[in-house]
């Protein structure tokens, strides 16, 4: 059984970039920029930067680098300007429901909503040629007590939520807190003995949580993507996410196959 798993899960991945069809995403995979080294081949064929003292003249050691400081962010930003932090913080805090504790749950199980996404909302088109036009963010939620995608527009100018839409069946990409708890989720599972013992031959060290892998989660919609077999039919309406999975500053752990229904905190396996 250790053998089957690891040919389908444990296989490492070397290449230069992980392909998925369907609608799955691709993601690519850039070698690091001292790859070459370990064959002396690193360095060699580039063209000198202009201005470069000819090989063999020693010029002292380069001036110290300056790091120009980030530019103080006001509280409030100026007609299309990104949010600034300030703005963001005051939208989520507004648009939070304010619900009896219980009756949202974000995806650890704790109390209120998992906070997704906190963007710049559109101008009205009555809006547009205005000097100084209203401030709106777009905040948006998961609420894994009712499986409810929640989106709610604030107006930061005048500090109230103006609009509020809740759906059903809907599933945004996941935010990375989401991805990190899958990955605990699937290291705790029996099914991801392939991904344990994958680390422990990459590392050797035992892997007992999420904290030395860099996870990426996309959605897994069940039937909406093909034949969703058995406890797979419910997603779509739950909240179910695959994983690329990779060892920090390592190689990468092909997960795919495995779907987290965080809904349901189980964890199923593709084919």
């Amino acid at each position: 059984m250790h053998h089957l798993m690891h040919r389908h899960l444990g296989k490492v991945v070397a290449g230069a970039a992980i392909a998925l069809t369907g609608t799955a995403a691709m993601a690519a995979i850039t070698l690091p920029s001292d790859a070459g080294a370990a064959d002396g081949t690193a360095g060699q064929n580039r063209p000198r930067a202009v201005g470069a003292p000819a090989p063999g003249r020693d010029q002292g050691p380069p001036p110290p680098g300056r790091v120009e400081g980030a530019r103080p962010q006001g509280e409030r930003g100026q007609g299309r300007d990104p949010l600034t932090d300030d703005e963001v913080r005051r939208a989520q805090d507004l648009a939070l429901p304010r619900t009896p504790r219980g009756a949202a749950a974000d995806v650890t199980g704790r109390p209120g909503p998992e906070r997704l996404t906190t963007d710049l909302a559109e101008l009205a088109p009555s809006e547009a040629g205005l000097a100084d036009p209203p401030r709106r963010a777009l905040v948006s939620f998961y609420d894994y007590r009712s499986d409810s995608y929640l989106t709610r527009t604030v107006n930061l100018t005048t500090s109230k939520v103006e609009s509020t839409d809740t759906q059903h069946g809907v599933q945004p990409p996941p935010s990375h807190a989401e991805a990190v708890e899958a990955a605990r989720l699937l290291i705790a599972a029996s099914l991801g003995s392939g991904l344990r013992q994958d680390y422990r031959d990459a590392t050797g060290r035992d892997l007992t949580g999420p904290d030395p892998l860099s996870v990426t989660g996309f959605v897994y919609r069940g039937r909406a993507e093909g034949e969703a077999p058995g406890a797979l039919g419910d997603c779509g309406e739950h909240r179910c996410i695959r994983l690329f999975t990779k060892v920090k500053n390592g190689r990468w752990i092909d997960t795919r196959r495995f779907v987290i229904d965080l809904s349901a905190r189980t964890v199923a396996r593709l084919g």
